[in-house]
């Protein structure tokens, strides 16, 4: 008998071991495809997109490893559809805590949620003292703010604060109530000017008329006159000179300059 040799059969085995791979590989080459960017056929708890083609996760689902996997949502809370972050928020009174959850705001007593939902505030005649509400004292002549911050009152016309209560307004005769916040509590009348808690009528010289500006005397001299003193006295204007924008001072033409009181034309 003849004995055949083996050696000569391991190329075709080895053939065929690549036929078989090249197969299988073909195989799986024909099977769907789920890319991690949106695009090619969509997995389950997937949409497509209405512009741009591809796909989107439904909300509610995260794109991982090509697949749409469910989130794991805390209580109290809802889906945001975001591909970043968590992908879900706390709903409205509650406030993420770690990532992991969702805790109720805390509301004291005698407040509300504010709009937000993010924060709370002292109900009208309460005010904020640390984490509580407290009953606003109202002194007398004071009525409420509704101002969540502060002491929650302020004073009635002709009082002012003073600590924890509304004392009056001394106003001097031809005085009046400012009804400002800040600054002065009173002003003096027109024609009147403040002195030492007073208002003293202003004296107005001859050629001159009141001013309502808040500093100087409180009277301006005429056009044509300028102050000297507690008076106003006649300007005397030198060849080739006017007045000036307010007309109590002058100054040279064009082309002249001044020189000894006089103007000089220049060089």
């Amino acid at each position: 008998m003849t004995l055949i040799k083996t050696d000569c059969w391991m190329p075709l085995a080895k053939l065929a071991s690549s036929a078989l791979l090249l197969t299988a590989i073909v195989m799986v080459s024909a099977l769907p495809v789920w890319a991690q960017d949106g695009t090619g056929p969509p997995p389950e708890n997937a949409h497509e997109r209405t512009y741009n083609g591809g796909w989107d996760c439904d909300i509610g689902f995260r794109l991982t490893d090509g697949l749409c996997v469910q989130l794991d949502l805390p209580a109290n809370s809802y889906a945001t559809g975001r591909s970043y972050g968590t992908g879900w928020a706390c709903r409205r009174g509650f406030e993420e805590v770690e990532a992991k959850a969702c805790a109720a705001i805390f509301v004291p007593e005698n407040a509300f949620l504010r709009s937000s939902g993010f924060d709370w505030q002292c109900e009208r005649g309460y005010r904020e003292d640390q984490d509580m509400c407290v009953t606003i004292e109202l002194p007398d002549h004071a009525y409420l703010t509704g101002e969540p911050s502060g002491s929650g009152w302020a004073c009635n016309r002709g009082f002012m604060a003073d600590a924890d209560r509304c004392i009056p307004i001394a106003v001097p005769a031809n005085g009046y109530l400012t009804n400002s916040e800040y600054g002065a509590a009173w002003a003096c009348e027109r024609g009147f000017g403040e002195i030492d808690g007073r208002c003293d009528a202003v004296a107005v010289p001859a050629n001159a008329f009141l001013d309502n500006r808040s500093y100087g005397p409180g009277w301006r001299c005429e056009r044509g006159y300028e102050a000297e003193g507690n008076a106003c006295i006649e300007l005397e204007l030198p060849t080739n000179a006017h007045l000036d924008r307010d007309g109590n001072a002058w100054r040279c033409d064009r082309g002249f300059r001044v020189t000894d009181g006089r103007c000089i034309l220049g060089r």
